[in-house]
């Protein structure tokens, strides 16, 4: 019997088990649009888990085929919600239920690891700036379409225009690298004006932690930037902790 974590992205599932220390052991992922998810989940889990802990932004959906994925094999499953402050986490939002339960964990997760404050930038299909003071307080945050969700978005209006490819420069002579210095540009554009105002806020320079699938193309442009890839992993595993204590 084990304790498993899941986060259910836009695109992928990450999973991994809860190690006995509190920690992430080795991470699987799958891309949860393959009509062979369910199997392949299958595949990779142990024949019984004892509890499955899930941080889930997609729509129910995705949710029920992971729920049936989990069903037969699981003792008990767990969906992780963002709240108002748990552990040393203050959320900033009037309404705490409105954010999205991946930020929250990423935050909680920050929060706790004793380095101070911290800019969270998570690069998924959104990307994401939150920023938190020394005490763990979320001073609020942004969100905007990741470079590879602007490419996207260019390309239905604009076929023409491909969806991948090209090579980062500040004045580029291609239209496949023309788009993507615009698209990492204007990211990384966003996450250097939140770090200015974050240091002009705090009196002092916070952590810049990255994290999400589409974080390393954008961490050579950030100066100072952490990678932090299992940041919701890291967050959920303390949640689930939490609730096992309760």
């Amino acid at each position: 019997m084990s304790e498993w974590l899941f986060d259910l992205g836009n695109t992928r599932l990450k999973a991994a088990p809860l190690r006995p220390d509190g920690g992430v052991g080795e991470v699987i992922a799958l891309d949860h649009h393959d009509d062979g998810f369910e199997a392949a989940l299958g595949d990779v889990l142990p024949a019984r888990l004892e509890a499955a802990f899930v941080a889930a932004v997609t729509g129910p959906e995705t949710r029920l085929r992971l729920a049936r994925a989990l069903g037969g094999r699981c003792g008990r499953i767990s969906f992780a919600a963002s709240a108002a402050r748990l552990g040393r986490l203050v959320v900033g939002y009037p309404r705490p239920e409105r954010m999205g339960v991946d930020r929250f964990l990423a935050l909680l997760a920050a929060s706790s690891d004793g380095g101070g404050p911290a800019l969270v930038c998570g690069v998924g299909t959104a990307l994401t700036v939150d920023l938190l003071d020394a005490g763990g307080r979320h001073l609020g945050g942004r969100i905007a379409p990741s470079p590879e969700l602007m490419r996207q978005v260019l390309h239905q209006r604009a076929a023409h225009l491909p969806t991948q490819g090209g090579q980062y420069g500040v004045f580029a002579t291609d239209t496949a690298d023309a788009l993507a210095s615009g698209c990492q540009g204007a990211a990384v554009a966003l996450v250097e004006q939140s770090m200015a105002e974050a240091v002009r806020r705090l009196e002092g320079t916070p952590r810049l932690l990255l994290h999400g699938g589409g974080a390393a193309a954008l961490q050579p442009r950030l100066s100072g930037a952490r990678p932090r890839p299992l940041l919701v992993l890291e967050g959920l595993a303390q949640w689930a902790r939490m609730q096992s204590a309760q």
